[in-house]
């Protein structure tokens, strides 16, 4: 039986990753078949992100948060849920956003530098990340999330490729987007209910 320090889950990122993977059995084999995907997925990436904003646009829970200005943007922002079209220079800001995030996950390679990226992801949308205003409803997160892995899903499932190499990128797609919940998650995480269960 392999001893896991629970406290470190929580304070080291590079433990808490090594643990996901190993529990997952996520390892050298999956990055290599998620990086050998990119010649065919890479070319899709913008039909998915519009897709993915497509989505998003559809309902004021989600739409709303484009509204604000979004950090790094220094362009016009809308005044109203009314005025944000998927055309909008702040949606497309958000897209070229969304697009360099998809790239990574097949092009990069997953040492301490992508998983502090990872992280960064899910910090990011909560007032950890420093705007105390911005705060993504975790629910929202996990609807995104999961829109996007049925997409990637979807994709494989159309590529004119062997049925084994279909399952073995769905099964690591799959892995891979379960590290990035839970990184996406912690940071929703009360601090203090980790620590008196531990």
């Amino acid at each position: 039986m392999k001893h896991i320090d629970e406290v470190r889950l929580e304070e080291d990122l590079t433990y808490r990753c090594e643990y996901l993977m190993d529990f997952m059995g996520f390892g050298a084999d999956d990055i290599a078949v998620i990086q050998g995907s990119a010649p065919l997925l890479a070319p899709l990436v913008p039909a998915l992100v519009d897709a993915v904003y497509d989505k998003l646009s559809g309902y004021d829970a989600t739409w709303r948060h484009f509204v604000p200005r979004q950090s790094s943007y220094e362009g016009e922002i809308p005044q109203s849920l009314e005025e944000l079209t998927v055309d909008h220079p702040q949606i497309q800001f958000r897209k070229n956003h969304l697009g360099t995030y998809l790239k990574k996950l097949v092009t990069s390679p997953y040492d301490g530098k992508m998983l502090a990226y990872l992280d960064m992801i899910g910090k990011m949308h909560t007032p950890k990340a420093g705007k105390p205003t911005l705060l993504v409803p975790l629910i929202q997160m996990n609807a995104l999330l999961g829109f996007v892995h049925d997409a990637i899903n979807a994709t494989i499932l159309s590529f004119d490729i062997p049925d084994e190499s279909k399952a073995a990128a769905i099964r690591s797609f799959s892995k891979l987007l379960w590290i990035q919940n839970d990184l996406i998650s912690r940071h929703y995480a009360d601090p203090n209910v980790l620590k008196s269960s531990a």
